[in-house]
């Protein structure tokens, strides 16, 4: 599975595959405009692999695209409502505003990072900080997004645990997102379940003419 596109200033790329010998992917990508210049991007693990893990990541991907323009701690919580009788999912949630800020929600281990150019490898600028639990089974008591500032292009990275998390070495930024998420899934991904990776990079703000997502390019 491999999609890309534009949100305003942000291009985005998502690559995924289900667990080898599987025919559904229990991990799914989100990519909402949420209006107002801001684009929300959510990666959904759902427990295990197969059609009930597909199942579960359905139910939030639904939801999420419902209430769009929640904040991410209230979006957390209606999915994990929609998962409730659900297996349930680790879902991490990002969202770029309109003033160059990003802000991420995660609960369980789907990893989100912010890279940027530096001498030899990409530096990490910022990593999500992860809570513990399974949406739509055992939430954390708090609720907390954090927010960083990004910079024209910075690079973020959203993947599953089916992506080892040594991929952000060899990336090459200089790349369009489609070809860097098709890499980190061709070189990166466990034989032993389901793998997704999502990139989304900060173009700045002269990049603002490419169609929306859905229009005929």
């Amino acid at each position: 599975m491999r999609e890309d596109g534009f949100i305003g200033a942000i291009e985005w790329a998502v690559a995924g595959r289900a667990l080898p010998g599987q025919r559904v992917s229990g991990d799914r990508c989100v990519v909402l405009d949420a209006g107002g210049g801001s684009a929300l991007f959510a990666v959904l693990d759902g427990l295990g692999h197969g059609a009930a893990a597909a199942d579960a990541s359905d139910r939030a991907a639904q939801v999420l695209s419902e209430n769009r323009a929640e904040p991410l701690d209230v979006l957390m919580l209606l999915c994990h409502r929609a998962m409730s009788d659900t297996r349930g999912a680790a879902v991490s949630l990002a969202l770029f505003d309109s003033a160059d800020r990003l802000h991420w929600l995660g609960v369980g281990n789907v990893d989100s990072r912010v890279v940027a150019a530096a001498p030899g490898k990409p530096a990490v600028r910022a990593a999500a900080l992860l809570v513990g639990g399974i949406v739509g089974y055992l939430l954390p008591p708090t609720l907390v997004s954090q927010t960083v500032s990004v910079r024209p292009g910075d690079l973020l990275l959203m993947s599953t645990d089916g992506i080892t998390s040594d991929f952000a070495d060899g990336i090459d930024l200089a790349k369009p997102t489609s070809e860097i998420t098709a890499d980190i899934l061709a070189k990166h991904a466990k034989d032993t379940d389901d793998a997704l990776v999502l990139a989304a990079r900060h173009r700045g703000h002269t990049h603002t003419h490419h169609p929306p997502v859905g229009t005929p390019k």
